[in-house]
């Protein structure tokens, strides 16, 4: 598990970055559409907001109240969804990799050059000859 979080850890770093930019520019675009009035009384508030809403799920402290706003709202809890899966993904496809590499020698085909076959393989499963 170890092996696969570091194998991850810059596609995770990438994603963790696009989500901090686009939480900046969801709060800063909820700041502009409810004003000051309906609780977004400054854009770091906003970005705090959406951070809650997409992390949470939920509204947090202050909720929208234009329709646009609720709109807006509405996608990002849709968008924290679909956050959730991200990095599950990348690790899971991490730990499968490492599990395949782990069950597989590296012993190379003397008919085809091929690596990669089962533990207990005797004949290349590529092209047949004999391991």
């Amino acid at each position: 598990m170890g092996a696969a979080i570091r194998a991850s850890s810059k596609k995770i770093s990438v994603f963790m970055l696009t989500v901090l930019f686009l939480v900046i520019i969801l709060g800063s675009l909820m700041y502009l559409i409810e004003k000051g009035e309906n609780g977004f009384t400054s854009i770091p508030d906003s970005v705090y907001w959406a951070i809650v809403t997409i992390t949470t799920v939920g509204y947090g402290d202050i909720s929208p109240v234009t329709p646009l706003g609720k709109f807006v709202a509405s996608l990002i809890m849709l968008l924290g969804y679909g956050i959730i899966a991200v990095p599950t993904g990348i690790i899971t496809t991490e730990v499968t990799l490492a599990m395949r590499k782990r069950d597989q020698k590296n012993e190379v085909c003397p008919g085809c050059g091929k690596e990669g076959h089962d533990l207990d393989a005797e004949y290349c499963k590529w092209c047949g000859t004999k391991l």
